[in-house]
């Protein structure tokens, strides 16, 4: 016999985190269901996980309470790596990687059924230079066609954005992971 233990939707992620965040003194503007929307995916031991790195910004910043602030750097560094601000960047990279990551962006913008733009940033994380976030609305258990083809075309739009501006001999290896999922994607499509 199989027992399925699917992913939490929504109300399971919200009930999960006040269960969590118990453990933890966290402040009035808190709001585990905003949390809760922006952590699609998210099993209940990332969660807690969730719970205890926002405790520990919190802590680092000597705050007596986990404030909203803590989640959302919490939920960026779970997401997107952690930051490496110690770094160092050309201004020449960081144009470039602006551009990149602009590039997502816009395409992201620009196509039917893309989720919508969350986040970019062009500080180092784990180990990309720059990070274009886009959150679903609402849980998603299927996806279109379309939707599929739009996320195929924002992960070409950071390659296609530096050939545009800095011309086809100046493109870098910076779009080989975007390359990657692309790949892996139209190859789970088919």
């Amino acid at each position: 016999r199989q027992v399925v233990v699917p992913l939490p939707d929504l109300r399971g992620r919200e009930q999960i985190l006040k269960v969590h965040m118990r453990k933890v003194p966290v402040s009035s503007d808190v709001e585990p269901l905003t949390i809760a929307r922006g952590t699609p995916g998210f099993s209940g031991a990332d969660l807690a996980n969730l719970v205890n790195e926002a405790a520990l910004f919190a802590a680092r910043g000597n705050s007596r309470e986990v404030q909203m602030q803590d989640f959302e750097r919490a939920k960026d560094k779970i997401m997107m790596g952690a930051e490496r601000r110690s770094m160092i960047m050309s201004d020449d990279e960081k144009k470039l990687t602006a551009y990149h990551e602009a590039g997502h962006a816009i395409v992201g913008l620009s196509v039917p059924e893309h989720d919508p733009v969350h986040k970019v940033t062009i500080i180092p994380r784990g180990r990309a230079l720059g990070v274009t976030m886009f959150l679903p609305e609402t849980d998603r258990y299927s996806h279109s066609k379309s939707s599929l083809e739009s996320r195929l075309a924002s992960l070409y739009g950071g390659r296609v954005a530096e050939e545009l501006i800095f011309g086809d001999d100046k493109v870098t290896t910076g779009a080989s992971n975007d390359i990657q999922r692309a790949t892996q994607l139209a190859r789970d499509m088919v």
